[in-house]
């Protein structure tokens, strides 16, 4: 397989690992077994914004990218690719922060909203 497809099928893979993390706790209102699944993809995101560390995935993108003969870059995959469309500037350190921020927020509203359904259901009446 190309060493260009491995680095481009890296990247959808980041792009979906991020919009589970993000909106994962959405889809478990309508299928809560996923729950399993999001939470810790919740906690995973959240660490990697807060410490401001970088995701193991984009290394290896860039570890792709090289074997393809292209460049990599520096920083994270938010910083490369998500940043640019939403601030011109970049990634700091304040805004990274903030994202990590909206994660939780997010996915906190929809599991409140998910486990009062629960409680619902399962309380006589």
């Amino acid at each position: 397989m190309p060493y260009r497809l491995l680095a481009d099928l890296t990247v959808l893979v980041h792009a979906a690992f991020i919009l589970f993390a993000l909106g994962g706790g959405l889809l478990a209102l309508r299928w809560p077994r996923i729950v399993w699944l999001h939470l810790p993809a919740v906690i995973w995101a959240a660490f990697i914004e807060f410490s401001g560390r970088i995701c193991p995935l984009t290394p290896l993108e860039n570890h792709y990218r090289e074997l393809a003969g292209e460049t990599g870059y520096a920083g994270d995959f938010i910083d490369h690719y998500v940043l640019p469309v939403i601030y011109p500037v970049g990634l700091t350190r304040g805004v990274q922060f903030w994202l990590g921020a909206c994660v939780l927020a997010i996915n906190v509203i929809a599991y409140a909203i998910l486990v009062r359904r629960l409680t619902r259901r399962r309380s006589p009446g």
